[in-house]
């Protein structure tokens, strides 16, 4: 079984920089494995809302900390970003991190790219763009002088001179089997997120990985297969309910959100939401073994790389309780996977 890495959602779209990166380094000090943070030129909500230059805060969070990985979930490196700078980017802060980092990619958000005059295409261009980007950021991190001609994008003797310390490794978001195929062909990891039936990863993205790898004579189990668990957890449940409100947009059906590139209009949209649906993205709960037993059905599946979304204003509270709580308990289902999985679940708690 692939080891297991537990990491932490920096939320962007909510906190301050300066108060994020704090948040951030207590998630290495109490024993998370790695920190994901957002990149948003805009947020859900426009109320106390930010979206920090995702590189820029990386680079901070890569001064302060050690050994603990650093990502980002995700960046779109076809529109705001030309893929040259994501890569250029992304050598440097690799360097400053001493092969710390991975890059997460997609396809990207309408109210991210629309606000700079941009005609927001299909997804069969978004997506064409995406596998340039990918095919040319690779090959600036491993070569020198590259001239590339695409659809899209083109370099002319382009070079990366600070490069990423070792092989960077590049994920591949998606909501879609197309992502998730491709993922599989050309990825090293597949980035997705939790709160969807579940038969859209047992069914669809996860066999959508396997085929890709499999069309491309890769071993699939060397692809780290990433979730970003949606999780509100605390000792007052209804604290835990009414924490997940401020992100009632993502309850939002995708036909309500289609064209929606304001962020005042994405937060009177989701204030409308009662909290029962607000809610329905999360795994809440006060109780660390029911909490554990609603994030082991992902692991099942194949999950490698959580990373944990929490949506309280109170990060700090969230993070140790958390890792007091919650963390050892998914270490020990780890270990203890080959018992059945109550049997674990109850090792984990004595």
């Amino acid at each position: 079984m692939a080891e297991l890495t537990l990491g932490y959602k920096a939320s962007a779209e909510q906190f301050a920089p300066r108060e994020l990166l704090e948040f951030s380094v207590h998630a290495k000090e109490v024993g998370f494995d790695s920190v994901v943070v957002s990149d948003h030129l805009q947020p859900w909500r426009h109320t106390d809302g930010h979206a920090p230059f995702s590189f820029a805060w990386l680079a901070a969070l890569a001064e302060r900390t050690q050994r603990v990985r650093l990502g980002t979930s995700v960046v779109t490196p076809t529109f705001r970003y030309h893929p040259v700078i994501v890569a250029q980017a992304m050598g440097t802060l690799d360097q400053l991190a001493g092969g710390r980092v991975f890059l997460g990619v997609g396809t990207g958000e309408s109210m991210n790219e629309a606000p700079l005059g941009i005609e927001w295409p299909e997804f069969k261009e978004r997506f064409a763009r995406l596998k340039e980007a990918v095919e040319l950021m690779r090959r600036l991190w491993t070569e020198d002088f590259v001239t590339y001609e695409g659809q899209y994008y083109r370099t002319h003797n382009a070079t990366i001179y600070d490069k990423p310390v070792g092989k960077l490794p590049l994920h591949i978001a998606g909501s879609g089997a197309s992502a998730a195929r491709l993922a599989g062909r050309t990825g090293d990891g597949f980035i997705c997120t939790s709160g969807k039936p579940m038969e859209l990863y047992r069914e669809t993205l996860l066999p959508a990985v396997e085929e890709g790898a499999r069309k491309a004579g890769r071993d699939s189990s060397s692809i780290e297969r990433m979730i970003e668990m949606k999780v509100s957890f605390d000792t007052d449940r209804q604290r835990a309910l009414e924490d997940t409100r401020i992100w009632a947009a993502l309850a939002l059906p995708a036909e309500s959100k289609v064209g929606v590139e304001d962020p005042r209009e994405m937060e009177r949209l989701a204030s409308e939401l009662p909290i029962e649906k607000a809610a329905s993205r999360w795994i809440v709960s006060d109780d660390p073994d029911e909490h554990v037993s609603k994030i082991v059905p992902y692991l099942e599946m194949g999950m490698t790389h959580l990373v944990f979304h929490a949506p309280g204003p109170d990060q700090r509270r969230f993070l140790d309780l958390y890792s007091e709580h919650v963390l050892p308990r998914l270490r020990q289902w780890q270990a203890s996977s080959s018992a059945p999985q109550a049997e674990a679940i109850s090792a984990a708690s004595q």
